[in-house]
Formats: C-alpha cells, sequence, structure tokens
C-alpha cells in the first residue's frame, strides 16, 4: 500500500468516541471511507450492521476494500470482571473479529488493523509495558481482546491477509466520558481533591494521537503483522495530569495530601477499589517500537490534547 494513495478503508464502530474522529482523518487524508454502524448517526455513506456477530455477512461492506479498521467491541465495564461474563465478550470481541477477518481475506482485503488494549499486557505494573511481555489479561474484556489477537495472527499465517495490532491505554480527547470527564467536572467544580501525595505513572493517549497512528497502520509497509503500544510520549502521575487539566480549564488545582495507605482503605469501606487503583496506580507503556520501526511520532503533546478536550466540553 501507499501512504500517498487514496484507499478505500471500512471502519467498525464507526459511530464512537474513537471511530468518529477516525473516519473525520480519514477523509482529509484523502482515503475513501465505508463507516459502519451499528444505529444510524448520520455519517456519510454509513453501512448500519446493527448487532455484529459471528454470523455478520460482510460481503457487501468489504467489496473492493484496501484496508479495515475493526473498533467496533463490547467495551470493558462493571461485567467485566466476572468470568461468567467472558462468553458475551468472546462472541463480540473474539469471534465476531475472527469472522470479519476472514471474510476480509476472502474478499482480497489487504490489511486489517484491530484495536485491541493495553489491558492485554495487564492491570499495571511498576514497569514500562513493552510488545515484548508475556500477555497478562485479567478481565473478561481483555481476555477476550487477547484471543482476538491470537486468531487474527493465525488467519493472517494461513491467508496472507496482513494484521497489525495496536494496543492502546487510555484515550481522551473532545467527546470523552467515563472516569476522564468524572475528573474534569471534579476540577471544574473546585472540588479538593486528597492525590497529592499519588506517585504513580500512567500512559494516556490523545484521540487525535491515535486516529494518526491508525492512519499510518493502515498504509506503512513495515506495520504488517505487528504489535504496538502507543502513548502521547511519556508517562504521568495523577497529580501530574490534575494539574495539566486545571492549567488547561483555566481552575486552580485543588489538590491535598492524604496518605496512599489511608485512600486505600477509604476505597475498600465505600466499595471503589478498582476506582482507586485506577487513580493510584502505575500503568505505563514504552513506544519505541512504533516510533523506531514506522518512524511514528505523536503530532500533539499531552498539553494540546488536553486543551483541545477542555475546549470541546466548555
Amino acid at each position: 500500500m501507499s501512504a500517498s494513495a487514496g484507499l478505500r478503508v471500512v471502519v467498525t464502530g464507526a459511530g464512537g468516541f474513537v471511530g468518529r474522529a477516525l473516519c473525520e482523518s480519514l477523509v482529509k487524508s484523502d482515503h475513501r471511507v465505508t463507516p459502519v454502524v451499528r444505529n444510524g448517526v448520520g455519517l456519510p455513506g454509513e453501512v448500519v450492521a446493527g448487532d455484529i456477530s459471528p454470523a455478520t455477512d460482510w460481503r457487501a461492506v468489504l467489496s473492493g476494500c484496501d484496508g479495515v479498521v475493526h473498533l467496533a467491541a463490547r467495551v470493558h465495564g462493571v461485567s467485566a470482571r466476572d468470568a461468567g461474563d467472558l462468553p458475551v465478550y468472546r462472541r463480540i470481541n473474539t469471534e465476531a473479529t475472527l469472522s470479519l477477518a476472514r471474510q476480509a481475506a476472502q474478499a482480497g482485503v489487504k490489511r486489517f488493523v484491530f484495536v485491541s488494549t493495553v489491558k492485554v499486557n495487564g492491570e499495571g505494573s511498576a514497569q514500562p509495558y513493552r510488545e515484548t511481555d508475556a500477555p497478562a489479561p485479567e478481565d473478561v474484556y481483555a481476555i477476550s481482546k487477547w484471543e482476538a489477537e491470537q486468531g487474527l495472527h493465525r488467519i493472517s499465517r494461513e491467508t496472507g491477509l496482513e494484521t497489525v495490532v495496536l494496543r492502546p491505554p487510555l484515550v481522551y480527547g473532545p467527546g470523552v466520558r467515563a472516569n476522564f470527564l468524572q475528573l474534569m467536572r471534579a476540577i471544574e467544580r473546585g472540588w479538593p481533591l486528597p492525590l497529592d501525595a499519588i506517585r504513580n505513572r500512567r500512559s494516556l493517549l490523545y484521540l487525535g494521537n491515535l486516529t494518526d497512528a491508525l492512519r499510518v497502520c493502515l498504509a506503512h509497509p513495515d506495520a504488517a503483522g505487528r504489535t504496538f503500544l502507543l502513548d502521547d510520549g511519556g508517562p504521568v502521575s495523577t497529580p501530574q495530569l490534575v494539574r495539566a487539566l486545571a492549567q488547561a480549564m483555566g481552575r486552580p488545582a485543588r489538590l491535598f495530601s492524604v496518605p496512599p495507605w489511608m485512600l486505600q482503605a477509604t476505597g475498600r469501606l465505600l466499595g471503589r477499589t478498582a476506582e482507586l487503583n485506577r487513580l493510584m496506580g502505575s500503568l505505563y507503556v514504552d513506544s519505541a517500537a512504533i516510533r523506531s520501526q514506522l518512524g511514528w511520532r505523536p503530532p500533539c503533546s499531552m498539553d494540546v490534547g488536553l486543551a483541545a478536550t477542555v475546549a470541546a466540553s466548555a
């Protein structure tokens, strides 16, 4: 594939947080995009596929397609911690993914880019994760994604379909929700945050940086068959993130110190251990591989990404 040539690209999950931004980025790069959505959202040329499954027939969508970016998934949530839900996650995140890949190979698609998760590496470590680390997925979401990765590599060996796997950490940007949005609201409302004593390292990835990496992975000849970790350019601690967000919002960072052991004890009492672990624990990556092998650099710094995120939420 030539990076300069306009490709016909199918994007699944195109109606989501990442999907909308990716479609916009690819169109700006002169690619022809077929957005596949669960329900109609008004994207130009969208294909409404409903709930995808291993039985979904992709032939019409894939005809004449050069590449696929597969974003559609059952996302992680509370139920992802329940091992009894693995069949549900596996059906969508593993089996439906592999069915799409097989049909893509049969249709003559050259490249299949799969957005997995850093949670395949694990839930956190004092050392940075690398692509060469032994996978250690813990919840059913991460397990289903890891099984999909393995299946994609088998399909690639059997058919010649070029597969690329990206494992992003927490992604933020315009339209972000969940815990990141809650943190922004707490800062906006001026709530005192007892996080100043936390000394952790966490990787973040701005939405615009992720879409740029996906665009590169669709066409770069050296991306085929590879798995990449990526981030904004280095980890930050939770207090550093709060201060950077507060600066972008023009608000004071009302941080104060509470001993980490006390925060952990409070989290257990309130049943909020998982949330506290995300705020206090370290989970960061070494993104040297994608930088050295593809020459990719995040086009936006974290400060630029946070400013864009804040501006969109105003």
